[in-house]
């Protein structure tokens, strides 16, 4: 009975002295049931909304407030021109513009007042829900000030969904399903192929050859650079003439920041490389580690305007968040390169930065 109490005592000095297998076993249950509790959610909160008031009287104010009231909008900026609409949607930054006509209070009584609801297809989902809410809150208003005027009228808004006027589900998957598809194949394949060398020993004979570390690095990532272009080429192909999902945009542009994000998920694989020394472990890091933040903090699924402040934060670490945003914009919305530029600039910081990272540690830890 000794000898047994002693094997388990024996197992669990092993398991406490791993810290990696005490953040899997303790620390990464914790993580994932905060982040499916906060992250997971249908509900639509804190929407930026733009608003359209060229009438500004008393009635549209009154409306106004009580969109800046509700727990789904945030007021977010007051347009002045009508062809701003299209420019606040290129940028990324609203979810639904609210345009009142004008003399909109003159002419409420007649009937002749109307509001028209603009919102982003590109997640329809996400835009039904805003557009339907935004319905609820315009009937209470019209409730409202029917009973302080004590005259009855109706307020009917034209609902109008820009860059995807039939609401199809794909417009906003294949933009996800592109960054998921590239991040986990360049990540982990490329940490599994250098950390097969160092497991097997194989990695310092390479390194004693005359050809560079830097050479042999790339040697491993040229491959599985070759098949994520072959990969894009096909979900586009697919996307195209069998989804139904058109590039509105320029081509160049988008396989420009797929090329950009490619090479980031390499760099990420790379860094991934250096902090572990099994297979089984960069597995776990690459795939298990970055298929949960990807699906949940990156917008592929759940908006990230809904999330908690801390996880908004979270998520502009994550580079699939901004491929996907730049997928979106270039290939739905049709956007020139002045409305992705913020998403070219930081996938390039994070590729420098990881390559940076990973060229240095990996010196020191082989």
């Amino acid at each position: 009975m000794k000898q047994f109490i002693s094997f388990i005592k024996k197992e669990f000095y092993h398991i406490f002295r791993d810290r990696r297998t005490i953040l899997i076993l303790l620390v990464m249950p914790i993580v994932q049931i905060l982040l499916f509790g906060f992250a997971i959610t249908t509900e639509v909160k804190n929407a930026q909304i733009a608003v359209f008031d060229p009438s500004k009287d008393a009635c549209t104010q009154f409306i106004k407030e009580r969109f800046a009231a509700s727990e789904y909008f945030s007021f977010a900026l007051e347009i002045t021109e009508i062809e701003q609409i299209n420019d606040v949607f290129k940028y990324g930054k609203i979810s639904l513009v609210i345009v009142f006509s004008e003399n909109f209070a003159e002419n409420l009584i007649t009937g002749e007042a109307g509001v028209q609801l603009i919102a982003d297809g590109t997640e329809p989902n996400q835009a039904s829900m805003l557009t339907g809410i935004a319905t609820g809150i315009l009937d209470v208003c019209r409730q409202e000030l029917a009973g302080q005027s004590g005259t009855q009228f109706q307020i009917v808004p034209q609902v109008r969904m820009l860059y995807n006027p039939q609401g199809k589900g794909a417009y906003n998957f294949v933009p996800g399903v592109m960054g998921l598809i590239l991040i986990l194949i360049c990540a982990m394949m490329t940490s599994i192929a250098i950390v097969r060398e160092k497991e097997t020993g194989t990695m310092e004979i390479l390194l004693s050859s005359p050809v560079k570390p830097i050479y042999i690095i790339l040697a491993k990532a040229v491959p599985y650079f070759s098949l994520s272009i072959i990969n894009l080429a096909t979900i586009l192909l697919l996307s195209v003439y069998v989804l139904d999902v058109p590039v509105s945009g320029s081509l160049t542009l988008l396989i420009m920041l797929s090329l950009i994000f490619i090479f980031t998920a390499l760099s990420l694989g790379l860094f991934i490389s250096t902090l572990v020394n099994t297979q089984m472990a960069a597995m776990l890091a690459s795939g298990m580690g970055l298929m949960m933040p990807v699906m949940l903090l990156s917008g592929m699924i759940f908006p990230i305007e809904s999330m908690p402040q801390i996880l908004q934060w979270i998520s502009t670490i994550v580079p699939a968040r901004w491929y996907i945003e730049g997928v979106k914009k270039i290939m739905i919305q049709g956007v020139e390169i002045q409305f992705a530029a913020k998403e070219f600039c930081i996938l390039a910081a994070m590729t420098g930065g990881l390559i940076v990272l990973s060229l240095s540690k990996f010196k020191r830890t082989i």
